[in-house]
């Protein structure tokens, strides 16, 4: 990825943080003041259907020229670029150990080319990697070792990124993927955890939720879900007779009402239909959200789940996170990327929107 990952984990010259998502192009421009940041620019455009899905974008040339619509609309001059892949294009994170005692290079021959085919669903080859060591332990049998941070994306996804800001005369410094800019806007927030504790970080998308658990700020175990604002509001103008509609703002002024577990599953919840499948469809990802908790508990030891932190788009819907609590037995709550960063604004933003910037934030924050 530009070699495509290699710039991943590397500190570049300024630019700006550009979100690229099925429905809507974000763009965020970040510059230190003080202690803090400001943010200079943060603007949005609409994607059209069929352009981007899936985490991958099918129609170059469209975003490419919806890029520079975008940075036009605001003067932006900028030209280099801080972008992510989202998990939903099969992006894949791994923790893996390595022997301590190897040199620099022998760990990224070890990487790269041997550990790296062991835990990808695709051929190595087709694949863009990179890595980056983390803290050493001693495993059971008292032989030291060095925790390595795998990352990897297709590399037909990697090099259409690469093309599609080519062709918007944008210079791509960083392609990394979307719960690792998510991470770095909310890190603050991420190291009230202790080092047994885990948070479970829910970032809902458009058309998928992905789902990361972190522990001392690395991604311990991800997932993505095929549920997202679409699914949500999909079901809700079906119960409703409305036509279907891509535009999710509907659901982002809804409060989610505080009916028992029981009373959902069965739609005894004495709702109106919109509201009743609406919330169907989140069980649903509750109960993904259960799946994955679980899956990942019963591989690891003494470790428990402190918080689920939700974020993106569908993260701001009033009271979903007492639904989570309540549905989950797990404290929950919506984050708030502006207040994380203690970011001066000169445009007030509504808490709705909030949970939404995470990962243009982080990715403009790689570009400061």
């Amino acid at each position: 990825m530009v070699n495509a990952l290699k710039n991943l984990f590397s500190k570049r010259k300024p630019g700006i943080g550009i979100e690229l998502a099925p429905e809507r192009i974000n763009i965020a421009q970040l510059r230190k003041q003080g202690q803090g940041f400001k943010l200079v620019t943060l603007h949005s455009v609409e994607v059209p259907e069929g352009v981007f899905q899936e985490g991958q974008i099918l129609d170059p040339p469209t975003m490419a020229e919806l890029i520079q619509t975008a940075l036009a609309d605001k003067k932006i001059k900028a030209t280099r670029v801080a972008t992510a892949i989202p998990g939903a294009a099969g992006a894949i994170v791994r923790i893996i150990p390595v022997p301590a005692e190897l040199d620099e290079r022998e760990l990224r021959d070890m990487v790269l080319n041997h550990e790296a085919s062991l835990y990808l669903p695709f051929p190595r080859e087709e694949a863009d990697v990179d890595y980056q060591k983390l803290g050493f332990f001693t495993d059971e049998d008292g032989i030291e070792k060095v925790q390595v941070l795998l990352a990897a994306v297709r590399e037909d996804v990697t090099n259409t990124y690469i093309e599609t800001f080519k062709q918007a005369g944008l210079q791509l410094d960083v392609l990394e993927i979307n719960s690792f800019a998510l991470i770095r806007t909310i890190r603050e927030q991420l190291r009230q955890f202790s080092s047994q504790e885990a948070a479970v970080l829910v970032n809902i998308e458009f058309e998928s939720t992905e789902i990361a658990i972190i522990v001392d700020g690395v991604p311990q175990f991800s997932r993505t879900v095929a549920i997202g604002m679409f699914q949500i509001q999909s079901a809700l103008s079906r119960a409703m007779n409305l036509p279907a509609s891509r535009n999710t703002d509907l659901l982002k002024g809804m409060t989610i009402p505080t009916a028992p577990v029981d009373a959902v599953r069965s739609g005894s919840t004495g709702l109106n239909p919109g509201m009743a499948a609406m919330m169907r469809v989140l069980g649903e990802l509750a109960d993904e959200l259960r799946r994955s908790i679980d899956f990942y508990l019963n591989q690891s030891n003494n470790l428990e789940v402190a918080q689920l932190l939700l974020a993106g788009p569908g993260g701001g819907i009033g009271q979903l996170d007492e639904f989570f609590t309540s549905r989950l037995s797990l404290p929950t709550t919506q984050v708030d990327p502006v207040a994380a960063l203690s970011l001066e604004v000169s445009e007030e933003i509504p808490a709705v929107q909030r949970p939404g910037l995470g990962v243009v934030l982080g990715l403009g924050l790689r570009e400061v």
